[in-house]
C-alpha cells in the first residue's frame, strides 16, 4: 500500500513538474512581452509614483491658510491685596490671513497643470521605454532566425560532407578535396556558436527590460519576423505625431503653466488682510473694578493691512512673464524636433524597404539556385571544388544579410513608432 502511495505521489509531482516547465516555456508575444513590461518595470513604476506625487502638491496649493489663536494672563504682579492675581486679566485672542484675488485657486490651477505635464512625461518616458523593449524584442527574433539558418547550413553541410565521404570512398573525388570540405564545416560550427551567444544576450536585455528573474532557457517569445508593404505617405505620419507626441504635448502645457504662473505672481502682489478678534475677561479678579464703569468682559475686532510700498512681487512677476516666452521657444524647438524625428525615421525605413525588396523578388531565389548548380556540376565534374566552396558561403551571406536587414527593418520601424508617438508599425 505504501509503495503505492509513494509512487502516485511521484507521479503526480512529475506530471506537475511538467506541467510548470511547459507553462514557464510558453512563448510570449508582442503583447504579452508589453503587458509584462508594464506591470514590472521600476523605472517606469518609479515614474507613476512621481504622478502621484504631483498629484499630492494639488492638496497642497489648495490649502487655506491655518487661523491663529493665543491665549493669556496679563497684569500679574504685587497689589495692596497681597494676591499677584488680583488684578490679571484673562485675554485670549485670534487671527485669520484672508488670501484675496484667488491665490488659493491659481495655485490649485497650476499644481493641477503641473500634474497634466508630469501625467505627459510620464507617457514620454513610457514612449522611449517601449522603443527600447521593442529593439530588444526584434533582437531575440533577429537572433533566433539567425540561429535556425546557421542551425539549417550546418545540417546542409553534414549532408553535404555524407555525400562526400561515399564519394571518397567510392574513389570519385580525392581525399585533399573532402578535407578542404570537412575543414568548412568550421565555419558553420563558428555560425551557429555565434548566433546561440547572440540569442542568450538578447534574452538577458529583454529580461531586464522586463525585471523578469525567469531562467533564460525557459524564455521565449514569438512574433512575425517580416516586413510590412507599403510605407504611408509621410505627411500622415507627421500630423499623427503632431497629435500623440507626449513630449509635444507636454511642451504645450509647459507653455500654459507658465501663463498660470504669471498670474499667481500678479495676485501674490496684491494685499491680504489680516482679520483679527480678541476677547478679555478682567473679572477673573478684581481688575474689572480699575475700569470707569468697571468692565468684566470685552470683546474687539481689527483687521492688519500691509503696506505693499517697497515689495509688490515685482522680480516674481518679470519671472514668470520671461518664462512665458521661454517656455513658448521650447515648444518650437520641440515641433521642429518632432518633424525631424519623423522625417528621419521614415527616410531609414524607406531605404530598408528599397534593400529588402529585391532580395525578396529574386537574389535569395538566384542565390540558392546558383548555389545547387554548381554543386550538381561540381559533383558532375563542370566545376572546381573552390567555386562550390564560393557559391555556399554567398549563399550563407546573402541569406544572413537577408535576415539583418529585416531587423534593421523592424528597429527602424520602431524608430518611426517612436517618433510618431504610437504605434503604426508592427
Amino acid at each position: 500500500m505504501w509503495c503505492y502511495l509513494r509512487g502516485v505521489f511521484l507521479a503526480a509531482l512529475v506530471a506537475l513538474g511538467a506541467t510548470s516547465q511547459a507553462q514557464a516555456q510558453k512563448a510570449l508575444t508582442w503583447d504579452e512581452v508589453k503587458v509584462r513590461f508594464e506591470a514590472n518595470n521600476p523605472t517606469l513604476g518609479a515614474g507613476q509614483i512621481g504622478v502621484e506625487e504631483s498629484k499630492a502638491n494639488e492638496i497642497t496649493a489648495y490649502l487655506r491658510p491655518n487661523p491663529q489663536f493665543s491665549i493669556g494672563v496679563d497684569q500679574i504682579g504685587n497689589t495692596t491685596q497681597k494676591s499677584p492675581f488680583s488684578a490679571a486679566t484673562l485675554t485670549a485672542s485670534a487671527n485669520y490671513l484672508h488670501e484675496r484675488a484667488h491665490k488659493r485657486e491659481l495655485r490649485q490651477e497650476s499644481a493641477q497643470k503641473a500634474t497634466a505635464i508630469a501625467v505627459s512625461s510620464q507617457s514620454d518616458l513610457e514612449r522611449n521605454l517601449i522603443f527600447n523593449l521593442r529593439s530588444a524584442f526584434v533582437g531575440v527574433l533577429q537572433a533566433k532566425a539567425v540561429l535556425r539558418v546557421a542551425t539549417d547550413n550546418l545540417e546542409y553541410w553534414d549532408k553535404e560532407l555524407k555525400i562526400s565521404k561515399d564519394r571518397l570512398d567510392a574513389g570519385d573525388i580525392a581525399r585533399i578535396d573532402f578535407d578542404r570540405l570537412d575543414l568548412q564545416r568550421v565555419q558553420f560550427e563558428s555560425d551557429l556558436q555565434t548566433a546561440e551567444v547572440n540569442l542568450r544576450t538578447s534574452k538577458i536585455q529583454l529580461l531586464m527590460l522586463l525585471n523578469d528573474k525567469t531562467p533564460i532557457d525557459d524564455f521565449d517569445v514569438l512574433g512575425l519576423y517580416e516586413y510590412n508593404e507599403p510605407l504611408a505617405p509621410l505627411d500622415q505620419f507627421r500630423q499623427t505625431a503632431m497629435e500623440n507626441r507626449p513630449d509635444l504635448k507636454s511642451a504645450v502645457q509647459a507653455v500654459d503653466k507658465a501663463k498660470t504662473d504669471h498670474q499667481l505672481a500678479v495676485a501674490n502682489g496684491s494685499t491680504d488682510p489680516t482679520l483679527n478678534v480678541d476677547v478679555g475677561v478682567p473679572a477673573i479678579s478684581q481688575a474689572y473694578q480699575s475700569y470707569s464703569p468697571p468692565l468684566r468682559e470685552y470683546v474687539g475686532a481689527g483687521f492688519t493691512i500691509p503696506l505693499r510700498v517697497f515689495d509688490r512681487n515685482q522680480g516674481e512677476k518679470l519671472r514668470t512673464q520671461l518664462d512665458i516666452d521661454r517656455n513658448q521657444k521650447l515648444l518650437d524647438a520641440t515641433q521642429a524636433q518632432v518633424f525631424n524625428d519623423v522625417d528621419s525615421a521614415y527616410a531609414t525605413v524607406n531605404s530598408n524597404l528599397i534593400l529588402l525588396r529585391p532580395y525578396k523578388a529574386k537574389y535569395l531565389s538566384e542565390a540558392e539556385q546558383v548555389r545547387d548548380t554548381i554543386k550538381f556540376s561540381y559533383e558532375h565534374g563542370g566545376a572546381s571544388l573552390l567555386d562550390f566552396l564560393d557559391a555556399q558561403k554567398e549563399y550563407r551571406d546573402l541569406e544572413v544579410n537577408y535576415l539583418n536587414l529585416i531587423g534593421s527593418y523592424l528597429i527602424a520601424a520602431g524608430q518611426l513608432n517612436l517618433a510618431v508617438g504610437r504605434e503604426v508599425l508592427q
